[in-house]
């Protein structure tokens, strides 16, 4: 039975042809309304998008972050759920993420792969040095905010809109998930976590690039925890 709280579910894409018809598909039983903001995809995927007649727009062109700000200020849901495209996501967890907050138990709830499993992130160098950043920055959010999380680089998360437009978001790269997470707790909402599964990715690799952009992660999670709130 669907919430009586209205679901905006957002999907950030780029070149994300061969999985985002079903990512759309999965969450369609959870969502009162779905976003696809695209990153001026080079491929089909706006296209692909476009018809299965869910609301698609482009965004500036910055990187992950600039997306998820523009589906929360477009969004009209109660609660917004944000899930990738490339299909490592499981839309049957989006019950798990949105629940704690329907129950007034949380205002912003984070999937953890570390609890529910991950197929994605083994078996290579920088995948070992991706667990391995995600693992001191999450030690580093809970000795300063005095919590005890396990994941901080997760995009899979559910968050209350008026929360997230709280936030006053700025980052522009995936940086904005460990951005999200640290001002929810600095700024005294509720953040939680529940288990979510990550499947291996379907097609390509990752967006992100640890030996380029791994110096980003350190500096944002330095920057929220100890100077911007």
């Amino acid at each position: 039975m669907r919430s009586p709280v209205n679901i905006s579910v957002v999907i950030p894409t780029k070149n994300e042809e061969k999985t985002v018809g079903e990512v759309i598909e999965g969450v369609k039983p959870f969502a009162d309304e779905i976003l696809v903001v695209d990153g001026h995809s080079t491929d089909k995927t706006r296209d692909i998008a476009k018809s299965y007649g869910v609301w698609v727009t482009l965004d500036n062109g910055k990187g992950k972050g600039d997306a998820i700000r523009l589906g929360v200020k477009e969004a009209t849901g109660d609660v917004l759920v944000f899930i990738d495209a490339d299909g490592s996501h499981d839309p049957r967890d989006i019950p798990k993420l949105i629940g704690p907050i329907l129950e007034d138990q949380a205002d912003h709830v984070g999937g953890s792969r570390m609890l529910g499993g991950s197929e994605e992130l083994f078996g290579k160098l920088e995948l070992f040095a991706r667990q391995a950043g995600n693992a001191v920055i999450t030690i580093g959010i809970n000795w300063v905010c005095k919590v005890h999380i396990t994941d901080s680089q997760n995009g899979f998360r559910a968050i209350r809109r008026d929360v997230a437009l709280g936030l006053e978001l700025q980052e522009n790269m995936a940086t904005i998930e460990e951005e999200m997470i640290i001002k929810t707790l600095r700024r005294g909402y509720r953040y939680v976590e529940v288990p979510t599964h990550e499947f291996r990715r379907k097609h390509g690799d990752s967006k992100i690039n640890i030996w380029r952009d791994g110096y980003r992660f350190v500096y944002a999670w330095l920057k929220y925890l100890f100077f911007v709130k």
